[in-house]
């Protein structure tokens, strides 16, 4: 199994970094067209929210994937950037939607729903956590902070992964499987970063 993950992972090397985003973004595009032809339902602005903030969710552990996957031979290091970038961008296009579609820049809802409506809070925390991370996914960055404080900053993803995942839990309205399924495979990818056998 090693060996196939290692073989493949060989393989996966050769594709550029331009692939991932352009199949990462295909969602985007189709949501999109969607739209534009009517098809996401009587209430498009919120079917809109809430498929680019899913998409979010599903991109940032996707990410946090990456690690796991290398201790069992699939090495796919090289795109975890692209990979945490694409996933930043549904979730400020998922903030994005909220404040200018679903609200029109109504700013004191959006202060009101900013204090108190928790799941809201927990939304913007989890936005507030991939900003810096994103403003600092390029190589400048990792040599003016160095390597190791770099490393220490990025370790916001798992808090940001799991104010998203709570967001999306306390969102909900009853006991859908979906955002319990997200809030588990979290669970499971932290276990087996910091309780697997490290390199």
């Amino acid at each position: 199994m090693t060996a196939l993950a290692a073989r493949l992972g060989g393989e996966l090397r050769r594709v550029p970094i331009w692939v991932i985003w352009a199949l990462g973004l295909l969602p985007l595009a189709w949501l999109i067209v969607r739209a534009g032809a009517g098809g996401l339902g009587v209430d498009p602005v919120k079917a809109l929210e809430h498929q680019l903030g899913k998409l979010g969710l599903q991109f940032l552990l996707l990410g946090l994937a990456i690690t796991p996957l290398r201790r069992l031979g699939l090495n796919l290091i090289r795109f975890r950037r692209a990979v945490g970038l694409i996933a930043f961008t549904y979730v400020l296009l998922h903030v994005a939607v909220w404040v200018f579609l679903d609200l029109q820049l109504r700013w004191s809802e959006i202060a009101a729903d900013l204090t108190k409506r928790p799941y809201i809070i927990l939304g913007m925390m989890g936005l507030t956590m991939l900003i810096p991370l994103a403003a600092t996914s390029n190589d400048l960055s990792v040599r003016k902070m160095g390597a190791q404080r770099w490393r220490v900053l990025h370790r916001l993803t798992y808090g940001a992964a799991l104010a998203g995942i709570l967001h999306y839990v306390w969102l909900v309205k009853g006991w859908p499987a979906e955002p319990f399924i997200y809030l588990a495979v979290f669970g499971g990818l932290m276990a087996l970063r910091f309780l697997g056998p490290r390199r």
